[in-house]
């Protein structure tokens, strides 16, 4: 596996972690974050390919945010 897929792999997982533990369901978080219920299941397969902003508001949703760390490669949720 490559590193990005590793990383979306990585915030795939977290996305879901989250939205269970907050025991929500994915339709739950589509309707708050303004989406698709198929978009959040595509972020929880770790697509490679998604808007940023839909992603924003699907962690925002979840009380998550996302940071940019320079020359770090990894993907850092807060």
């Amino acid at each position: 596996m490559n590193d990005h897929a590793s990383r979306m792999e990585q915030l795939a997982q977290a996305v879901r972690a989250r939205r269970e533990g907050l025991g929500l369901r994915q339709e739950e978080v589509a309707d708050l974050a303004g989406c698709s219920e198929r978009f959040v299941h595509t972020v929880e397969n770790g697509k490679p390919t998604v808007r940023l902003d839909k992603l924003l508001d699907v962690l925002t949703v979840l009380g998550l945010g996302l940071r940019v760390v320079a020359g770090h490669g990894e993907i850092s949720l807060a």
